[in-house]
């Protein structure tokens, strides 16, 4: 397979994985509170991968060091913890509608940081795929009221992102995708996950009910397929594509978030149905290749 079509396989199953990671953290916050669910959706990601760490340990980037502390706490171990967080507040539709904004952060980030350079054509089509975003967030007829706080969650989690993705793209992009992410999860942030579930009380707390394999099941499933498995995809994604291109994945996980919405009980409005096709159109853009320029 080319990577013209890799990449495009590539954003489509991440939006499918990442878009139900929405319900999933709704389902486990049913059983957990947020710092656990957070806590363990890294913590589970990283004993599974540790054996591919730990086989490859000789290609751990040292020389890289920092860029791969940055790029593992903004964007795998801060957002685990804000996206719990504000869903306690906010339906999960909402949570990934809001998350739509990482292509824009992606823009931002890249200019003022690293200086890229991208396409007319592509920032016009990243601006047609947030029309529709809007459309979606406004477009609920169930009376939803945007609460500041969860938002501004939402927002420095979906700002983390765009960090983790960029710097990934400048510095790491010479690791292996599958062995980047068992790094990051299991020699990176293998520790600070385990301290922050002992911070909760977990350990005292939990007990093999079954209301609490339930909600572990949730949680694996979120840790295995939304962290490990998912970020595998978008390290390969980066390798084949651009920052702005991955990130496009986020405007079309809403659709994803509202029709898991639907299955679990919601309406999708006129309004809804219209946003999801103006994102399509926006995402028909993206197709010319992004030029990337370093100063």
């Amino acid at each position: 397979m080319n990577s013209d079509k890799e990449k495009w396989v590539l954003l489509i199953l991440l939006s499918i994985i990442w878009g139900s990671s929405f319900i999933l953290i709704k389902k486990s916050l049913d059983h957990f509170s947020p710092y656990q669910v957070g806590a363990l959706r890294v913590l589970i990601a990283g004993i599974i991968l540790m054996p591919v760490a730990i086989a490859n340990y000789k290609l751990f980037p040292k020389k890289h060091l920092k860029w791969l502390i940055l790029a593992a706490f903004t964007g795998n171990f801060f957002p685990m913890f804000l996206f719990p967080m504000a869903e306690k507040e906010i339906s999960s539709s909402i949570a990934g509608i809001v998350n739509s904004m990482m292509p824009i952060f992606v823009i931002i980030v890249g200019a003022l940081v690293w200086k890229f350079s991208t396409t007319k054509r592509q920032i016009t089509g990243v601006l047609i795929s947030f029309t529709g975003v809007c459309i979606l967030a406004f477009g609920g007829d169930d009376g939803t009221k945007f609460k500041i706080l969860p938002i501004l969650f939402l927002l420095l989690a979906t700002l983390c992102y765009a960090i983790s993705t960029t710097t990934v793209k400048s510095k790491l992009m010479e690791v292996p995708s599958t062995i980047l992410s068992a790094f990051v999860f299991s020699f990176v942030l293998f520790l600070p996950s385990v301290f922050s579930l002992l911070s909760t009380g977990f350990a005292s707390q939990f007990t093999f009910s079954k209301e609490n394999m339930i909600g572990l099941g949730f949680v694996s499933l979120l840790s295995v397929f939304g962290t490990g498995l998912a970020m595998m995809m978008n390290y390969r994604l980066l390798k084949v594509s651009t920052p702005l291109f991955a990130s496009t994945v986020t405007l079309l996980m809403p659709i994803v978030a509202i029709i898991w919405g639907i299955l679990d009980g919601e309406k999708l409005t006129l309004f809804q149905s219209s946003g999801a096709a103006v994102i399509i159109a926006g995402l028909l853009f993206l197709r010319s290749k992004t030029t990337v320029v370093k100063k």
